[in-house]
């Protein structure tokens, strides 16, 4: 049986029990697909108490946090792993994802971002916490 859910103000087609891993899943093609295309899209993912680790500097809010990821250009995406957790609260869930980026014409770089997604109401969920740092080898 298939029942839409909202990650944030994004439905997505979903099982009617999801696990942590299919809420992961959905978030992350989500996520990724809207940043390479349009990282403004991003903007109902977050709400004024997301906080983003950027490569050590942090940002406050949806507004900035957009205003950030909008400032760095085009950005394709290639994810190699996705690893999920239940949190300490139990209407959240912690998702690390690993993988190489490319922006604009540059060399792809490995990266890992780290999301916690907490409920805001009934297969509702939004971005707490964004820890996003590039992989130098």
């Amino acid at each position: 049986q298939i029942k839409n859910i909202k990650v944030s103000n994004v439905e997505i087609a979903v099982k009617l029990k999801m696990s942590a891993e299919e809420v992961a899943k959905a978030f992350v093609s989500h996520y990724y697909e809207n940043f390479t295309t349009n990282p403004s899209n991003l903007a109902s993912l977050y709400n004024d108490s997301s906080m983003l680790t950027f490569e050590g500097s942090s940002l406050l809010g949806a507004q900035n946090i957009i205003a950030k990821y909008t400032s760095i250009g085009k950005i394709t995406f290639d994810q190699n792993t996705i690893d999920v957790q239940p949190s300490a609260s139990a209407n959240a869930i912690c998702i690390q994802v690993t993988g190489k980026l490319k922006i604009e014409a540059n060399n792809p770089m490995h990266y890992t971002q780290f999301f916690q997604l907490v409920a805001s109401g009934p297969s509702q969920y939004y971005v707490h916490n964004d820890i996003f740092r590039l992989v130098y080898a």
